[in-house]
């Protein structure tokens, strides 16, 4: 089974583990470096040294690529036309990828070189918890007619209901008002016809008096 090769691995450099993989991760970190780091052979003989060169190297490269894409249109303005400004600008944004890759890369050998083993990440599928209902099954949530509130509520139905229960409460009190006010007016009704006919037996008394 063959040694794992972690994404981003550089095209050219053997297998971690395997026999050509130092001599070709030497020969693909000075293709990075500048061609001058050839002439040190303490960095053939060491190539961790190389990989830390190379590491400081590409970070440069790319801090410096962030750097002029920032500032090419106040730099270049007046001095370029804006066509070619965003050219420079195209160009800046396709090595600026291209060297963070390396980067990436260079990190990468530079572990192997210090021996770290890479193993594939097991990306197991999440399963979707089940979701707890707090209500037995079976049960049906209670339901309210629009427009009906509880006890004590306020809700429209009971706004309506309490004019229409004072007007059913004026409309029963009525009769009982006539009632009283007629039993008033025919007790002094009564009273004077009793006084009257009392008056009248005394006036016939003394009529009856006076004849004989």
């Amino acid at each position: 089974m063959g040694a794992y090769i972690p994404p981003g691995w550089p095209a050219g450099v053997h297998p971690p583990g395997s026999e050509d993989f130092e001599s070709t991760a030497v020969g693909w970190l000075l293709d990075v470096v500048p061609p001058d780091y050839r002439l040190h052979g303490v960095l053939r003989r060491y190539p961790v040294a190389l990989a830390a060169l190379a590491r400081y190297h590409s970070k440069a490269c790319v801090e410096g690529a962030r750097q002029g894409y920032r500032t090419a249109r106040t730099e270049l303005a007046g001095v370029l036309p804006p066509h070619a400004i965003d050219t420079v600008l195209a160009a800046y944004r396709k090595e600026g990828a291209r060297l963070a890759a390396t980067a990436e890369a260079v990190d990468l050998v530079e572990r192997a070189l210090r021996g770290e083993e890479f193993t594939p990440r097991m990306s197991l599928p999440s399963a979707a918890p089940e979701r707890q209902s707090p209500e037995p099954e079976g049960a049906e949530p209670e339901r309210t007619e629009p427009g009906r509130t509880e006890p004590g509520g306020t809700g429209p139905e009971v706004a309506e209901q309490g004019p229409a229960r004072a007007k059913a409460g004026q409309k029963a009190a009525a009769p009982r008002a006539a009632k009283a006010k007629t039993a008033e007016t025919a007790e002094p009704k009564a009273g004077g016809a009793k006084a009257g006919a009392r008056r009248n037996s005394a006036g016939r008394g003394r009529s009856d008096l006076a004849r004989t």
